[in-house]
């Protein structure tokens, strides 16, 4: 059953995916972060077996896509670049979706690094001429909202490494 599990949200990620092959360095980088940061999410829930956590975030994965693909298909707007179905944007949706869930699910300290990465992902899409900013905003706030709606604390142990000016180390902490 875990296997099967797995399976499911390694095809859905990969499924939603779309074209991973963009025409420059910074589209095809947007587009590997995008496939990166749900992928990532998924790693984390599974290094820790947490499952209820990887429950957590397919099911706000999969809101997030549902929400994103009907207004996709049912808003008629066209790409910067002429093409179909600009509005929202599935790559931000997607990456902001999981970067909320990392940050609601395991704390600011993964958390910040995700949104930078989802940030990335915005930005490339309208650099690359694929989205409007709007389109790219709208996928955010939609991946943003899912994650809130599903992701909650983890209650496991963390160890996370800490340095200051003087010192280094290892902090350990658990929710209760």
């Amino acid at each position: 059953m875990r296997i099967f599990f797995i399976l499911s949200v390694i095809l859905l990620i990969l499924s939603s995916a779309g074209n991973i092959f963009a025409s420059d360095a910074i589209g095809t980088a947007g587009d590997a972060v995008a496939l990166a940061t749900p992928a990532t999410a998924l790693f984390m829930t599974l290094t820790r077996s947490d499952k209820d956590g990887a429950l957590q975030f397919l099911e706000s994965y999969a809101a997030s896509s549902a929400v994103t693909f009907g207004l996709k298909y049912s808003v008629k707007e066209r790409r910067p670049n002429g093409e179909k179905h600009s509005f929202p944007s599935f790559h931000a949706s997607s990456a902001f979706s999981a970067a909320t869930f990392i940050r609601n699910r395991y704390g600011w300290s993964y958390g910040i690094p995700a949104y930078l990465a989802a940030s990335f992902v915005g930005w490339s899409r309208i650099e690359e001429k694929e989205h409007w900013p709007k389109d790219v905003i709208a996928g955010a706030a939609i991946g943003i909202v899912s994650g809130f709606i599903f992701a909650k604390p983890y209650k496991g142990a963390e160890v996370t490494p800490v340095m200051g000016n003087h010192f280094f180390g290892l902090a350990f902490s658990k929710r209760f």
